[in-house]
């Protein structure tokens, strides 16, 4: 008869090893904390999720051309495979990028991949910002992250800067002679940092080599920090969600973060991942052996950058060549001027959501999103932008669009000069009409209903359409979302009748609130009474 043993059975050893790691970092009761985490399930959320995966794609192929990528501008004979460069002079950095893009398996892929990768990051943060706008996402207690944001799209457009210039072509070295254009136009500062980043007179020796250290390690070490702090912020803060039955400001309604967000989120990672590379390998992006190894005497015929470097691009070329000359020294307005411009255009976004707190004066935390046509002030400021940017993107391709629709160079640059004053405003004016017609749409849907199609015919010969009340549902989203009233001064005078004086920023605010929330600038939701009044008692409206 065998006899039982008091050994005790030993744990498996991945079991052990995870107690070992939560006795010192706690990881189960934060994982038991935030893996069961609500998100809401709705399109316009994967926006941002584009933008992340393009990111870490970003890191990813980034990683792997590091490996190959030689940032110097020593000048090299080349003796590749690409026969048309055989024996030319050109840098290193050029060399190496020929060698990537036809000795180094994989590498050309990887090269088109690294590029569309940073592409869609930022027309994704584009297009995330605009969601988050319109929408009012930017809201308390939000301001901080919509501020990581817009420091992320920044800091984005020059790491794609910098990333492009690196192959020393003919392009990248033509919009690196343009960027350094604009910097020797900056008073008193200007010529110390062309001097600090080319290393002495353009083109200098150096350049390549410190966009590289910025490019790989300064800006995405700043911008994965910015990611991390935005994702904690998403989960501290918990997501926002639209108007709908069950949902408030107090909760989410959506689904768990473990398992069934986590596995759609993996799915959609590898479907960006896949439309990215397929667009890759079918899209020929910046060929440089077609263009050639960059020379301080040569420029490329329709030399373009990267979309989002378009509005910055057009500002100067449609800019008159003012100049004025100050003790001696050369101001070059028409440099200075778009570039002052770009700056306040992009301050004025970083801020936006400060101001639109100080107009209303409404410091609640808000979870619950706007519909765009519900703050049709807020909605037409953001399309009059979007289309502030597409005119002046015009602009930053002007000898494109003359060319291949045979225009005059000259008429297109004086459309951008006038339209970039008239266009914005034209749009503002039309989308806030569109929003007002549409909110006086819903009204109607609230107190009316939704129109059927049926006809029915009355005992007295009247023909009328029957239209269908809408559902709970359908009534809560019509008509959740807030209407504000204006910010009054209030009586100047007192009850002695004395005249009091009024702080010029008391009446700024008055005036902007007034502007934002006044008569004629939001329409009355409809009121329970108003509703029972119409719908009590009728077979038809």
């Amino acid at each position: 008869m065998s006899t039982a043993t008091d050994t005790k059975r030993k744990a498996p050893a991945g079991e052990r090893v995870a107690d070992w790691a939560d006795g010192r970092l706690g990881i189960y009761s934060l994982a038991k904390a935030n893996m069961r985490k609500i998100f809401p399930d709705h399109w316009s959320f994967m926006l941002g999720e584009v933008a992340l995966y393009s990111f870490i794609i970003i890191i990813l192929t980034g990683v792997y051309l590091t490996l190959f990528f030689h940032p110097s501008m020593n000048e090299v004979v080349y003796h590749g495979s690409y026969e048309p460069m055989q024996g030319i002079r050109m840098s290193e950095a050029y060399a190496s990028t020929l060698d990537i893009s036809f000795d180094i398996r994989g590498g050309l892929l990887v090269r088109q991949i690294h590029h569309w990768a940073a592409l869609i990051f930022l027309a994704a943060m584009f297009v995330h910002m605009m969601r988050v706008f319109f929408t009012g996402a930017f809201r308390k207690p939000r301001e901080i992250n919509w501020l990581f944001g817009f420091l992320l799209f920044v800091l984005g457009m020059f790491t794609g800067f910098t990333g492009y210039s690196l192959p020393d072509d003919l392009l990248s070295g033509t919009g690196v002679r343009f960027t350094q254009g604009a910097i020797l136009a900056t008073p008193i500062v200007g010529t110390y940092i062309s001097m600090f980043l080319f290393g002495g007179e353009f083109p200098g020796g150096d350049f390549v080599a410190r966009f590289y250290s910025i490019h790989i390690l300064l800006l995405p070490g700043i911008m994965l920090g910015l990611v991390v702090g935005h994702l904690i912020l998403v989960f501290f803060h918990k997501h926002t969600q639209f108007a709908g039955p069950g949902r408030t400001n107090k909760n989410v309604v959506g689904m768990p973060l473990l398992p069934i967000y986590m596995a759609k989120a993996g799915g959609f990672f590898f479907l960006v991942f896949g439309v990215i590379a397929v667009i890759a390998a079918i899209a020929s992006i910046n060929p440089i052996w077609a263009i050639g190894p960059y020379r301080p005497d040569q420029v490329s015929t329709g030399a373009q950058p990267d979309w989002y470097m378009g509005f910055a691009e057009g500002l100067i070329r449609v800019m008159p060549g003012w100049e004025i000359n100050l003790w001696g020294h050369t101001l070059v307005l028409g440099v200075f001027i778009p570039l002052m411009a770009f700056g306040l255009v992009l301050a004025v976004i970083a801020v936006y959501p400060f101001v639109e707190s100080w107009v209303t004066g409404d410091k609640r935390e808000h979870h619950i999103l706007d519909r765009p046509r519900n703050a049709p002030t807020r909605t037409a400021f953001g399309v009059a932008w979007i289309t502030e940017y597409i005119i002046v993107f015009i602009g930053g391709g002007n000898d494109l669009w003359a060319t291949h629709f045979h225009l005059s160079l000259n008429s297109i640059s004086w459309f951008v000069r006038i339209f970039i004053f008239v266009g914005p405003v034209l749009a503002f004016l039309v989308t806030k009409r569109i929003c007002l017609g549409l909110q006086r749409r819903d009204k109607e849907k609230v107190l009316h209903g939704r129109e059927s199609g049926i006809i029915k015919r009355l005992p007295h010969g009247e023909f009328v359409e029957i239209h269908e009340p809408l559902n709970p549902a359908q009534l809560h989203t019509l008509t959740a979302h807030e209407q504000y009233e204006p910010v009054e001064i209030g009586p100047t005078v007192d009850e002695n009748g004395v005249e009091r004086k009024v702080p010029a920023m008391q009446r700024l605010r008055a005036k902007l609130s007034k502007g934002y929330f006044g008569e004629h600038n939001q329409i009355e939701k409809p009121t329970v009474e108003e509703y029972k009044e119409i719908t009590s008692g009728h077979g038809h409206h």
